[in-house]
């Protein structure tokens, strides 16, 4: 048995939560596995394909992004949970 916490991952487009595995490198993971379609690119934070907005909740970058990201934006790639979150894909 697993003692890592699961953070919870709501979107605007689906009824139910997404459990955010610690494990998992990134909330784009996450989505992907889910078999939800995100648009995105380079998967480093380069390219700001994968932009969501942040509506609840607290994160963290894997690696500070390179790209261009406005307030109340993240971006998927290089994004984990430090709370449960809610968000809205662009």
């Amino acid at each position: 048995m697993s003692d890592k916490h699961c953070h919870k991952v709501t979107l605007n487009s689906q009824s139910e939560p997404l459990d955010f595995a610690a494990q998992s490198p990134s909330l784009l993971d996450t989505l992907e596995q889910a078999n939800i379609e995100v648009a995105y690119q380079c998967r480093e934070g380069f390219c700001g394909a994968c932009r969501a907005k942040l509506v609840q909740g607290e994160v963290c970058y894997n690696q500070e992004p390179l790209a261009f990201v406005r307030d109340g934006e993240i971006l998927l790639c290089c994004t984990k949970p430090l709370t449960n979150i809610k968000l809205t894909l662009l």
